[in-house]
């Protein structure tokens, strides 16, 4: 098994993000879910073998399941063209052919369990990105409803948290609210779900284009475990921490292998590679019902 850690397709434009490389058509993208990995805004130098194929497969799933508007066009590698054919023992699986679109530059965070960074601010300041919170929360609880809390798309570093007031007033309080009830609506569609296979949605967040006639549609990955925060329901104590199926994992070896976070990451060792692909594979074939066929290459 050779995982893919970069795309070369010649004759395109490519941007790469940390763990997707881009490809302009012109009126379309192709979007490549690669086998990188990041953690505290590093991209790690060990790949995780088939991963972006399980994001890709994930996505899929969510957007035919949710029946959102989105950006969804083929993963028929032929309608991409034949520099994409050329290379599809890597590339199947994890390409998406898909519409263009103006991203809205908002990370649209939806929260449904006090967790991660909505943690540490409550035990702070009882508080969410500025939204009061009652009394007596301890990490993990569930929250009595679902909160919107956007954050800033960075380039680099970490995404802000912002208030919903600074999100309206960035894009405009009509499509700040748009967005946050349709955020709040899909959570809710897949928390539900989710929670029928025995996974909790603890967090997650959303991306929005809007189409040349205004068309508000989902774009780029959605609720996979490098966009949310997945729980075993089994193993759900409020108060503690649960075990995730996301990359919670990885950071925890970074955290106590005594890197800096602020040179170069270290390689992962195989057994770390091995359980974090194990877990990907479990939130996928939890979620789908079905059995993940990993392709080698």
């Amino acid at each position: 098994m050779r995982p893919l850690y970069s795309t070369n397709i010649p004759n395109y434009p490519c941007r790469r993000g940390k763990v997707r490389d881009v490809y302009d058509l012109g009126d379309r993208l192709v979007i490549i879910a690669t086998d990188r990995i990041s953690a505290f805004d590093w991209v790690l130098p060990t790949p995780v073998p088939d991963k972006g194929r399980i994001l890709t497969g994930l996505t899929r799933f969510w957007l035919e399941m949710l029946g959102v508007p989105n950006h969804f066009l083929s993963d028929d590698l032929a309608e991409m063209g034949p520099e994409f054919v050329a290379q599809a023992d890597v590339l199947a699986g994890r390409t998406m052919l898909v519409k263009k679109a103006e991203v809205v530059p908002i990370e649209c965070v939806v929260r449904g369990y006090l967790a991660g960074s909505s943690w540490k601010e409550y035990s702070q300041s009882r508080r969410v990105c500025g939204i009061p919170m009652p009394l007596g929360l301890v990490e993990g609880d569930r929250l009595m409803e679902p909160i919107f809390t956007p954050a800033t798309k960075e380039e680099s570093g970490h995404d802000v948290n912002i208030s919903f007031a600074q999100m309206g007033q960035r894009v405009g309080f009509g499509l700040a609210a748009q967005l946050r009830d349709l955020s709040i609506e899909v959570y809710r569609t897949a928390a539900y779900y989710a929670r029928c296979r025995g996974i909790l949605i603890a967090d997650t967040k959303f991306e929005w284009g809007r189409l040349p006639d205004g068309e508000i549609i989902l774009v780029d990955e959605v609720l996979t475990p490098d966009s949310s925060r997945f729980w075993p329901a089994s193993e759900y104590r409020p108060g503690t921490s649960p075990p995730s199926f996301d990359k919670q994992y990885v950071r925890d070896w970074l955290s106590a292998s005594g890197w800096d976070k602020n040179s170069p990451p270290p390689e992962l060792p195989p057994e770390v590679v091995d359980r974090t692909r194990a877990k990907y594979i479990e939130a996928y074939e939890r979620l789908t019902g079905e059995t993940f066929n990993g392709q080698t290459s």
